[in-house]
């Protein structure tokens, strides 16, 4: 395939995105050493801000290379359902009465978990909640655990323990939702094209990433035993007072987002209704996570934009490799492009294998946790969690040595078990 000229500008802007986001870390450096134009750093420090920022440079320059009107009917082409779902899922499961649900399931399996308090709320966190997004949606499942985790964990954890725990979140949640056809963004994609209902996801790929799931929040719960153990649990949850009617009613709005997930007309009219109630009962919210949910929607939102770009040379490349190379390839162009991109590009490809499938399938999933951009919900982890790291700015060296160790039990049951 032969790449026009605006492809390969558009592919070196999204190199230089990607180099953005490995960067973010020099920018705040930058911010605190040159307080002249200190807001200015901190805004291009902002992870979250990096796609969006690149994207509207893209948009700038397709304007003067190929005219606004073409630009315009590229920019109208893409399809922001996942940016806008992402944004309504955050803000309704980051809301109290939801969390005082979550947090009161989460303390009950605490309970029942034979192991000290601390280490059992990790596990749980690390390993019920991820398998949840099977049935809640990824992102929903990732904005519980990190809310849930924030305080109680990595706000009183050392540096190694919050980059193993977010690694392993971040692969958990990727590999969690594989469960169903529908909640992971890479298996929606192929779903319907490649007919993998139900059956086939729980007999051939949920059964082992839930394998993997749970060996993964085993291993950093038993690795930092003893630092887990010196942390004070707070068996009280720190979400409470909301009426069961309307821990019910936020249970009903969740539901319907998730159920209307590919209309967005459907699901952003039940955000506004949702909206509505929240600011008719305001002794029942905490702050609603609308910033946060807007910066995660704007990041998704220009990762469409700048991949939208890219299929020339992604699509060629897939095709070089046969079903072990294409696992592993997945999984390392996952790290660097969204790993429903990757999914959605094979989905177009006629003739595949089974195996083949299989493959594509399972390593774009396997490597959703080694960077920021590599599975959508990724960004919304990291907006809620940022904060209790240093300088509050996730580090993507420490991310990539986090998710590592899970990364490598994913791909040894995805390999290993049969088909």
């Amino acid at each position: 395939m032969s790449p026009t000229q605006i492809q390969l500008v558009a592919a070196a802007i999204f190199a230089l995105a990607l180099l953005h986001t490995f960067s973010t870390k020099y920018f705040e450096y930058l911010a605190h050493t040159r307080p002249t134009h200190a807001g200015v750093w901190h805004l291009l420090a902002e992870v979250e801000i990096v796609f969006g920022f690149w994207a509207m440079i893209l948009m700038v320059v397709m304007s003067f290379m190929v005219g606004q009107g073409e630009a315009l009917a590229y920019l109208d082409d893409r399809n922001f359902t996942e940016p806008l779902f992402v944004f309504a899922i955050m803000v309704v499961a980051g809301s109290r009465p939801v969390l005082q649900a979550a947090s009161l399931a989460v303390q009950a399996l605490v309970r029942v978990i034979p192991l000290p308090r601390t280490m059992a709320f990790c596990f749980t966190a690390l390993a019920i909640v991820p398998l949840l997004g099977s049935f809640i949606t990824e992102p929903a499942a990732m904005t519980l655990a990190a809310l849930l985790m924030k305080d109680t964990i990595f706000a009183r954890a050392s540096k190694p323990l919050k980059y193993a725990a977010l690694g392993t979140l971040f692969v958990n949640v990727s590999i969690g939702g594989t469960l169903t056809p529908y909640a992971a963004p890479p298996v929606l994609m192929v779903a319907k094209a490649w007919g993998l209902d139900l059956g086939y996801m729980l007999t051939h790929v949920g059964w082992k990433a839930a394998v993997a799931v749970l060996i993964n929040a085993l291993g950093v719960t038993l690795l930092f035993a003893r630092e887990l153990r010196g942390m004070a649990y707070q068996s009280k949850s720190p979400y409470s007072g909301v009426p069961f009617a309307m821990v019910a009613v936020h249970l009903l709005f969740l539901l319907a987002i998730v159920v209307f997930a590919h209309h967005p007309a459907a699901f952003v009219a039940v955000f506004l209704l949702f909206m509505g109630i929240a600011t008719a009962y305001p002794a029942y919210q905490d702050r609603l996570m609308l910033r946060e949910g807007l910066l995660v929607a704007f990041f998704l939102g220009g990762l469409v934009v700048l991949g939208g770009m890219q299929q020339w040379w992604l699509q060629p490349l897939l095709l070089l490799m046969d079903e072990t190379q294409v696992f592993f390839g997945a999984t390392a162009l996952t790290a660097i492009t969204d790993n429903a991109a990757l999914t959605y590009l094979g989905s177009l490809v006629e003739g595949l294998t089974p195996e083949f499938k299989y493959a594509l399938l399972t390593g774009a999933v396997t490597g959703g946790g080694l960077t920021l951009i590599a599975n959508a919900p990724n960004p919304a982890g990291a907006s809620i969690l940022k904060s209790t790291f240093e300088h509050g700015a996730i580090a993507a060296h420490g991310l990539f040595a986090g998710a590592l160790g899970p990364t490598l039990v994913a791909i040894l049951c995805f390999r290993l078990f049969p088909l």
